[in-house]
């Protein structure tokens, strides 16, 4: 304990020194704390506008977002007609006799009694141009 107490002034004259070195470096920082400040608070400001528009949370996303939403919800109720459309179409196919025979017409080609299909040929594939020929000549 004696040894700290014999140090003391040796560490009081370390500390003068050292406050005589910093003493214009902190007058000058206090002359200047209003223009520090200001500095400071623009380059939060700046930083803060960078972080609200493009951050991971920011406007950008958050319009890319809703963008995506509305086109989720056009298709969802795309898809609810779609849904509505086939369930009234099961229905009709469950109950309904004249449906039943439309799908049948249509699809297996069936028909009543006395009735005849006319069936038009399959179209033929185009033909080679002619152009080509007559370039030859």
């Amino acid at each position: 304990m004696r040894a700290l107490v014999q140090r003391v002034p040796e560490a009081e004259a370390w500390l003068d020194k050292v406050i005589v070195r910093l003493r214009p470096t902190l007058n000058f920082l206090y002359a200047m704390r209003r223009r520090i400040g200001t500095g400071a608070i623009a380059v939060f400001s700046i930083w803060f506008f960078v972080h609200v528009m493009f951050g991971a949370n920011g406007m950008v996303v958050y319009r890319q977002k809703k963008a995506e939403y509305q086109n989720l919800q056009k298709e969802i109720g795309g898809l609810q007609q779609d849904n509505q459309r086939f369930t009234q179409q099961i229905n009709g196919l469950e109950n309904d006799p004249k449906a039943i025979e439309k799908e049948a017409r249509e699809q297996l080609h069936y028909v009543r009694p006395g009735e005849v299909i006319y069936v038009s040929p399959a179209p033929l594939p185009p033909r080679a141009s002619t152009d080509s020929k007559s370039a030859k000549k």
